[in-house]
């Protein structure tokens, strides 16, 4: 546990998928996801996206299996329902996702987010916005799960900085309860 107060509750579990099914969904992933370059406005104008994406739904008769076993997986482990997973590909250490909080009206009031970490480790920076501005580095290694409690959303921001020297490819799902689904647990 990295944190659980009244600002929201970050939980770190390493070790949760084995490092060789880990290794095996980094790879169809990172070979069979169309992933897709973006852009957003960011400080007045357009810029790249440092990363790949891409999007689905969980119930999506055309999900690829692994992430069907992957959602099954970070539902077993976490008794919530998700319906949505996320996927980032930061490709080397140039790519990053700048310190944010998630979009609140896109997920189920009082949904975690949980996050499955595959390929190379990065470190995840949370950062409080309230004193006592508490501030966490997570090593994210693969096979991973970060769970994010809803009220993290209100009071802290994360981010994947930019990392100097050689890093391999890291892919990040992000599983979600979009919509007004209830979640289980927090």
């Amino acid at each position: 546990m990295i944190v659980d107060d009244d600002h929201g509750r970050f939980a770190y579990e390493p070790g949760v998928i084995s490092p060789s099914l880990a290794e095996a969904w980094f790879a169809t992933l990172l070979a069979e996801v169309p992933w897709q370059a973006k852009r957003r406005e960011m400080y007045g104008r357009d810029v790249d996206v440092p990363r790949l994406v891409q999007h689905y739904a969980l119930d999506d008769p055309a999900l690829p299996p692994v992430l069907r076993d992957a959602g099954r997986e970070v539902v077993a482990a976490t008794g919530t329902p998700f319906t949505s997973v996320g996927l980032n590909l930061y490709r080397d250490g140039r790519d990053s996702v700048a310190p944010h909080n998630d979009h609140i009206e896109e997920l189920a009031e009082g949904a975690p987010i949980t996050l499955l970490s595959l390929g190379a480790t990065r470190t995840m920076t949370l950062r409080e916005r309230e004193s006592p501005k508490r501030k966490f580095d997570v090593k994210l290694e693969s096979g991973s799960l970060l769970a994010m409690s809803y009220a993290t959303q209100f009071h802290w921001d994360h981010g994947i900085p930019k990392a100097r020297g050689e890093v391999g490819p890291r892919i990040s799902l992000a599983f979600r309860v979009k919509g007004s689904q209830a979640p289980i647990r927090r």
